[in-house]
């Protein structure tokens, strides 16, 4: 009876030796492989995290990786068969050697063990993507962006590279119909860029209202910028779902849906306030303190001549301190202005030749003496003047 007690004793001892030689091990290994390995050298994970850092110096001193360090992960391997790191390593192995089968199963053998590898889907993707299986390989980049931090954003510089060659937007359509979360991204990266703007437009879903979208605003600014302006034009009432071509969009200041720049942009900041009223109307009030823009919106208006007229209620006394005024896009001074005052009686202004896109602006002219003006504009319209 005493023998039995003293065996169980022992036993238990030795069990907890183990389990705390086991947790310290598990504890250092990613932090601290050495200390890992002074608990247990000959543990699985201390031998993998060893193997891992030879590996790592090896690459940043760009010598070739030792011979000890793949015995140990094969070692590790035999010991923890269900340990991603010894397929990833022997994948790689393989892959410098130019066994690409090899590593291509080494990699599935390591994403098997662990689906949340995020190595195991990068170099699966690549491998993918070098043997044409595209499906295949943007799965992978979907898995990518599930497990990374900030996954989405991360592969949207990726997946528009990807993007560049045309034979690859059937798989990317359906990889952003099956993966929502990661179109957004990728369809930014692509809206940054002139020459990728026909990527963009080719990969977004025709069925979806993107008055909202992410994408919207740069592919707008990108359009503009590089004076491609019926691009960007065509591009907003696309996104936006208009049919109309006016000379001034929403003249009844109706459509809060549609975004700038083709849609007016209206301030509410320090310098007044411009918002949208009921019955068609525009509620403008000036502090008077600051020059300032209240609303804008970009016009593709023809050469020639036009006359712009409006209605006007409020504090008509004041309102000479806010201004109409029409510029070129890109001009340091505007072609034409009017006090808004004035614009009531009818404003006619001149388009020149070259100036393929402008700029409507209604701005706020501060004193000496700051006065608050608060008036609304109804009736706007702008009309062709034929000589």
């Amino acid at each position: 009876m005493i023998v039995r007690s003293i065996i169980v004793v022992v036993a238990a001892l030795l069990v907890g030796v183990q389990v705390v030689r086991d947790a310290a091990v598990t504890r250092f290994a990613d932090s601290k492989p050495e200390m890992a390995g002074e608990f247990w050298t000959n543990h699985p994970a201390a031998e993998i995290s060893r193997s891992m850092v030879e590996i790592a110096k090896a690459a940043r001193d760009h010598r070739a990786v030792p011979s000890s360090a793949f015995a140990l992960m094969k070692d590790a391997a035999a010991k923890a068969p269900l340990a991603p790191e010894p397929f990833l390593v022997a994948g790689i192995q393989a892959q410098l050697g130019g066994d690409n089968a090899k590593a291509q199963h080494a990699f599935e053998a390591a994403q098997w063990r662990d689906p949340r590898s995020l190595p195991a889907a990068y170099f699966l993707a690549d491998r993918y993507f070098a043997t044409g299986n595209l499906d295949r390989g943007l799965a992978e980049v979907a898995a990518l962006a599930r497990l990374a931090p900030n996954g989405p954003a991360g592969v949207g510089p990726y997946l528009a590279a990807y993007a560049r060659n045309p034979a690859n937007w059937p798989a990317l359509r359906r990889l952003f119909r099956n993966n929502p979360r990661i179109a957004e991204p990728a369809l930014v990266n692509l809206a940054v860029n002139v020459q990728t703007i026909p990527a963009l437009l080719a990969l977004l879903d025709p069925q979806e209202s993107a008055a909202q979208a992410a994408w919207l605003a740069p592919a707008l600014k990108t359009l503009t910028e590089a004076g491609q302006y019926a691009k960007a034009r065509a591009l907003w009432a696309r996104a936006s779902g208009v049919k109309s071509n006016p000379l001034i969009y929403d003249s009844s200041f109706s459509d809060e849906a549609a975004p700038p720049p083709f849609n007016w942009s209206l301030t509410s900041s320090a310098v007044g306030l411009a918002e949208r009223e009921a019955g068609g109307r525009l509620h403008l009030v000036f502090y008077g303190r600051q020059d300032g823009i209240l609303a804008t919106q970009l016009l593709l208006l023809q050469p020639g001549s036009y006359r712009m007229s409006m209605k006007l209620s409020g504090d008509s006394d004041n309102a000479k301190s806010l201004v109409w005024s029409i510029w070129c896009d890109n001009a340091a001074m505007p072609i034409g202005s009017v006090t808004l005052d004035a614009a009531t009686r009818g404003w006619r202004f001149d388009v020149p030749q070259g100036c393929d896109a402008q700029w409507l602006k209604l701005s706020g002219a501060s004193a000496d003496i700051p006065e608050q003006a608060d008036v609304t504009i109804g009736g706007l319209l702008l009309e062709r003047v034929r000589a």
